[in-house]
């Protein structure tokens, strides 16, 4: 029997923190005390900061996500460039740090895909900073499941499937991430995708 990451994990929650009504200095002043402080992540969007702690249940499903996505690349022929975790900035506006990044095509200056891991829901700035920054696709895995949000006529709306990779399985995808042991789920992945 298949042993879920679910029941081999248990899954802390994330800390988040909000704080409304802060201008562009205040908030680089904030992030500037928080640079040698490991696993925390600071955002910034029209005024809010978000403080969100990081721990490993969130760097593990990061990771293996990353994995798969490289997996299905290969697998496809896609021509990808990743780009991780890297700012996106628009000065005085926003600046966050999605958990992992891709460019198809061509590298560009605003990644096509966003991916992010959520433990602990409830952002106030959850896609507002995605859409300042015109990413086309946003990826939500949250409570063991992804949720696909495409940029259309300036607002995101909620699909059912990628449009970027309209084959990719997402359920499969999500099985997969679930599974304990990360070589099984590359490999359960990898087999059913070259089918």
């Amino acid at each position: 029997m298949t042993q879920t990451l679910e029941n081999a994990v248990s899954l802390p929650e994330e800390q988040r923190f909000f704080r409304h009504g802060l201008s562009w200095e205040q908030f680089k002043a904030i992030q500037a005390s928080f640079e040698n402080v490991p696993g925390v992540r600071l955002f910034y969007c029209e005024g809010v900061l978000e403080i969100v702690t990081i721990g490993k249940p969130h760097e593990v499903i990061k990771c293996l996500i990353a994995g798969l996505l490289i997996t299905y690349f290969e697998v496809k022929g896609i021509e990808f460039f990743p780009s991780g975790s890297f700012s996106q900035i628009i000065p005085k506006i926003v600046e966050y740090q999605a958990d992992l990044s891709y460019c198809f095509g061509t590298d560009k200056s605003v990644p096509d895909l966003c991916i992010e891991v959520v433990i602990t829901s409830g952002s106030p700035i959850k896609l507002q900073k995605y859409k300042l920054m015109q990413v086309r696709e946003v990826w939500f895995w949250e409570d063991g499941t992804i949720e696909v949000y495409c940029l259309r006529e300036q607002e995101y709306e909620k699909v059912v499937k990628s449009e970027l990779f309209t084959e990719l399985d997402l359920s499969l995808l999500n099985r997969c991430l679930l599974l304990s042991s990360p070589l099984e789920a590359i490999r359960e992945f990898r087999q059913v995708i070259q089918q």
